[in-house]
């Protein structure tokens, strides 16, 4: 990660900050495990933020609320009438979508009595909250990350198609997997390849089965990659955008992510990606195919 003023501030401030107990939060409050049945009432209720919500909403439509493959549970937040006030997936990555400071603080509360997740992310205002409630005295963060949330809504003129882009199929595997844990290694600092050889490999299988993942391949060498992590009739989420960096400032990555975005949004009403908000290149990348700043993320690396 590059280090900005804004992002050194941010790891000061999260590193120092008195914690805020979640104790304080309205016994009118409470969390439940959101169970096979639900999903109608929880996508509905990620429905009215989709921009923020994506991949928890993706999660729900190719997992349901109960499988191994979101790496944790979802629960809900409701009040006194049932209402919900805050959605949450905890485990390997925590994710949250809530209503109030109150459904915040009763999430850290309940992640305090779970493993420790690997990573915590979303809009920066709430991610800085959740690890005030959340951290015990003294706990501090392995790496902090801002990110900012870009979207693109419609698509630019195409000025030159790219034939040989496709969709990876598991001939690609390989040569997909070794290219995505090296940039898994460059955003967290772990390589998932070493950690969870296995579990990597198949989680990148299962989404190239997915049709998901894709490429353009010449002469064997993969020159661009991109994922669609969350598929919603609202929003698709993009990661793992790679430009073969042989390939990079000749105007390949550019044709390649065009003819992509008038692809997907044939299918979506937007795209958003996350770029690392010192990562000039990556940002102007984004913003020549039409992508626009809509938002602030945080991401939290724990050990």
């Amino acid at each position: 990660m590059t280090a900005t003023p804004q992002t050194r501030q941010s790891l000061e401030a999260i590193a120092t900050a008195a914690p805020v107990r979640s104790e304080g939060a309205p016994n009118s409050l409470f969390i439940q495990p959101l169970r096979v049945g639900q999903e109608a009432e929880v996508l509905s209720f990620l429905a009215e933020r989709p921009l923020h919500t994506f991949v928890m909403a993706g999660h729900i439509r190719d997992n349901g609320l109960e499988s191994p493959h979101n790496r944790g549970s979802f629960h809900a937040c409701r009040d006194q009438e049932q209402r919900l006030e805050g959605v949450a997936l905890i485990g390997h990555a925590t994710l949250l979508e809530t209503r109030s400071d109150a459904a915040l603080a009763a999430f850290a509360h309940l992640a305090q009595t779970r493993p420790a997740p690997k990573m915590l992310m979303g809009e920066q205002e709430k991610i800085d909250y959740f690890w005030r409630c959340y951290a015990q005295v003294g706990q501090s963060p392995r790496r902090v990350g801002r990110e900012l949330l870009l979207e693109q809504r419609s698509p630019v003129a195409l000025y030159e198609p790219v034939p040989g882009l496709r969709l990876a199929t598991q001939d690609d595997v390989a040569q997909v997997t070794l290219v995505q844990g090296e940039m898994a290694q460059a955003a967290s600092g772990i390589n998932p390849l070493e950690a969870d050889p296995a579990g990597f490999r198949m989680r990148c299988a299962r989404r190239i089965g997915q049709e998901r993942v894709w490429i353009l391949v010449e002469d064997g060498r993969l020159i661009f990659k991109a994922d669609v992590i969350s598929d919603t009739p609202e929003v698709m989420y993009l990661e793992g955008v790679y430009v073969n960096p042989n390939h990079r400032g000749k105007g390949c990555g550019t044709l390649c992510m065009l003819q992509l975005s008038q692809t997907l949004l044939q299918r979506t009403a937007s795209l958003c990606v996350l770029v690392n908000e010192g990562s000039q290149r990556s940002l102007g990348f984004f913003e020549r195919v039409g992508f626009r700043l809509q938002s602030y993320y945080g991401t939290i690396f724990l050990e």
